[in-house]
């Protein structure tokens, strides 16, 4: 799904982790060596809809079994495992410095790496079962045959280009097709250790840096202070990734913690980032790929985190467990993998087991639907997209994809419709451009003739005016009308915005506006505000569709209106300004006659353009705002009589007492809050005795 500049990511980046909420508890039975789930989930699922809020949807997978014994062998801190096409299981037995081997059901296949393994932390199995481990602490890479024999070694690179002080700590492991492995190593913020295995282990360089936070006024602000200032400021280099994993494809995706946006990369061969999520978690521990185009990343809280292949979140899940040792919820995950069948496995390190989970019949279909989609066969993903919103239609996801693979088949009207229901500013763009065209096709020549019929009517009533003065009458009503007291106060906006100084001059000294008609400009001002707030362009929208609040709109441009004549006043008053309260108040009203002009101009374009165009309705918004902003100036100036550099410090007192008064009504609004919770509580008190 591609992001439109104007779209600003379509949805902010926020945390998940702390808003997840826990449900109700599992049922758990014991079968063997592994536990079976036959309740409902005891969590809930959560995804993002279109407007970037979390919204709670069906539950996306349910925990299967938990896996806490290899056959009869119990796991001691296992930190990692890995998961072939057949089911075939290995486990990296780290406390015990080995690597478990387990079919498909759990039992127990073999083990190996005794006696050779110290501190192993990371494991990596290829398609013909050759193994790689990490071990920090021997420092090594170590690789294993079919049998599980060792068969060669990996350690530090020995060439200046990989750090002559760099040690060399493997944490995890992944291999290429080629049999080029890619490295993450504890404190080293190079980047992935790439060796190729020709010649026992060629460094090929650094993969995938992570980039660091410096900006310019870091950059100057370390260049004023001292050495020691400098050595006590919080070291400015890049991140260690904490886990990675390795498509088909060969593309690497990472995970590194504080990486805000850049938690979760998918990087190419160049090592340059092509998705960026548009929700993460802070304590990422692993990255998974699906099976439908689709990854997931796991936090160590136990929150799964399932994305499409363009960042988007489907599902969030899981969750920590309280110590219930409730099936589903994890004390510290340390990996996770996705089977051919679709089922997610995480290991739990803490409790040295491995938490199966199976997913819903909502989420086949709209794992369905991603596979067929991401293959272009976008009239059949109709299908299962079909299936998917009929258990539950406010899935923007799957309205958006729905509106997509109908644009494709060029049902535009189809697609406006789903791009409108999935908050798809792009998708709806696209299908408006091709309806706004075809009705254009069909259109062209009857307003051509429409307007050409315009003009030869306006042609003719003027040349019948001139012989016959047939517009005598309205015209002599419309004069009448112009010269009646309140229109002449109202249409006086018109030559306020375009001589604001001479404009002031007749607000103060020649009484040429009233109150009465800066009113009615405020009022119509607010009919202009709520109607472009709700009833705007879909494009440039703000507020979620059918949702109203107008009551409070109005009551926020009153009270900023209010808060802003008021302080003004206020601050003119002490410092010596010429300007009455009520002069003071009109000048402020009809400064906004840009806005009364020109928004609905802006409103109707609103409607009118695509993605192509908005910048006519942006830059015409900002020049709309700016005129006010000259106009508030000006009037402050002329009003008070001051000059510029007075103008600026009456205007920076005006904000400055604007923010005091809003913080003082903030502390008044939580002090009587307290003060009627408090009473409140007495009085349930007192009813509470005097009824036992």
């Amino acid at each position: 799904m591609k992001k439109a500049a104007g779209n600003n990511r379509r949805w902010q980046k926020r945390l998940l982790a702390g808003a997840l909420a826990m449900g109700l508890l599992g049922g758990i039975f014991a079968e063997g060596n592994s536990l079976k789930a036959t309740a409902d989930a005891p969590y809930k699922s959560y995804t993002v809809d279109g407007y970037g809020s979390v919204t709670e949807t069906q539950t996306a997978y349910l925990p299967y079994k938990t896996i806490t014994k290899i056959g009869d062998e119990t796991l001691l801190s296992p930190t990692d495992f890995c998961l072939l096409e057949d089911g075939t299981m290995y486990v990296l037995d780290s406390g015990n410095g080995r690597v478990v081997i387990s079919d498909p059901e759990g039992e127990f296949l073999g083990s190996f790496g005794e006696g050779t393994l110290v501190t192993p932390r990371g494991i990596f199995v290829t398609e013909d079962r050759i193994t790689y481990v990490a071990d920090r602490d021997a420092k090594q890479i170590f690789v294993f045959d079919e049998s599980g024999a060792l068969i060669r070694s990996y350690g530090r690179p020995d060439v200046p280009m990989y750090g002559e002080t760099q040690d060399f700590l493997p944490l995890k492991i992944v291999v290429n097709s080629s049999g080029t492995m890619y490295i993450v190593c504890e404190s080293n913020t190079n980047g992935i250790v790439e060796i190729s295995p020709v010649e026992d282990g060629t460094f090929l360089g650094y993969f995938g840096t992570n980039a660091t936070d410096a900006n310019i006024w870091t950059l100057i602000w370390r260049a004023l202070l001292t050495d020691a200032q400098r050595a006590k400021m919080r070291s400015n280099i890049p991140s260690t990734p904490d886990n990675m994993a390795i498509d088909e494809k060969g593309i690497i995706y990472t995970v590194t913690r504080g990486e805000g946006q850049e938690v979760l990369k998918r990087l190419n061969i160049a090592g340059v980032n092509m998705i960026e999520p548009d929700t993460t978690d802070t304590t990422p521990a692993a990255v998974a790929v699906g099976n439908h185009d689709n990854c997931f990343v796991v936090s160590q809280q136990g929150f799964v985190y399932e994305y499409n292949n363009e960042g988007d979140l489907l599902f969030v899940f899981g969750g920590k467990d309280d110590g219930q040792s409730r099936i589903g919820l994890a004390s510290k995950a340390e990996a996770i993998q996705v089977g051919s069948d679709d089922k997610l496995y995480i290991l739990d390190s803490d409790k040295a087991q491995i938490q199966v989970y199976e997913p819903t019949e909502f989420t086949d279909y709209l794992h369905e639907a991603l596979y067929l989609f991401s293959k272009g066969r976008y009239t059949e993903s109709k299908v299962p997209l079909g299936k998917v919103l009929e258990m539950n239609n406010l899935f923007d996801y799957a309205n958006m994809a729905m509106g997509k693979a109908l644009y494709k088949e060029e049902d535009y009207e189809g697609a406006l419709k789903y791009a409108r229901l999935a908050k798809d500013l792009d998708g709806y763009s696209d299908a408006f451009w091709e309806i706004r065209n075809e009705w254009i096709k069909h259109h062209l020549t009857a307003v051509v003739l429409i307007l050409l019929g315009f003009f030869l009517l306006r042609a003719c009533i003027r040349m019948l005016d001139r012989k016959k003065h047939i517009l005598d009458t309205p015209r002599a009503f419309l004069r009448k009308l112009g010269e009646k007291k309140l229109i002449r106060e109202l249409r006086y906006m018109f030559y306020f915005m375009r001589h604001p100084i001479d404009g002031c001059y007749g607000i103060k000294r020649e009484g040429r506006v009233s109150v009465t008609a800066a009113n009615i400009l405020l009022a119509i001002g607010l009919v202009f505000y709520i109607i472009n707030r709700y009833f705007c362009g879909f494009l440039f929208k703000t507020v979620r569709e059918g949702r109203f609040d107008v009551l409070s709109d109005i009551g926020m441009v009153l009270i900023a209106a209010a808060l802003l004549v008021g302080c003004n006043y206020l601050m003119c008053t002490i410092n010596d300004g010429e300007g009455k309260l009520k002069d003071i108040y009109c000048a402020f009203i009809y400064s906004f006659s840009p806005y009364l002009v020109m928004q609905p101009f802006l409103f109707l374009l609103s409607h009118g353009v695509t993605y192509n165009e908005e910048f006519f309705v942006r830059f015409g918004t900002l020049v709309m705002f700016a005129w006010v902003v000259v106009l508030i100036v000006i009037s402050v100036r002329e009003i008070n009589n001051y000059t510029v550099g007075e103008t600026v410090k009456i205007l920076f007192l005006t904000a400055f007492t604007v923010l005091i008064v809003c913080l003082l009504a903030f502390i008044l609004y939580v002090l009587w809050a307290q003060v009627f919770d408090f009473v409140g509580s007495f009085v349930r008190e007192v009813v509470y005795r005097i009824g036992s």
